[in-house]
């Protein structure tokens, strides 16, 4: 897994998890629905990355 898309994953998923979490704390479903997306993109871009180190080896 390169570095730069592990970072870009991880970020992802954090500001995600965080967007998710405001969201519910202020009542804004939007912006809960948002962050259940941003994490889930991460989450994906890090499922990629693991597949493609599985076959480098």
């Amino acid at each position: 897994m390169t570095a730069g898309e592990k970072a870009k994953a991880k970020v992802e998923q954090a500001e995600g998890k965080a967007k998710e979490a405001v969201g519910n704390a202020v009542g804004n479903d939007r912006m809960t629905a948002e962050g259940q997306a941003e994490k889930s993109t991460g989450d994906v871009r890090e499922a990629k990355e693991k597949v493609k180190d599985a076959f480098k080896h």
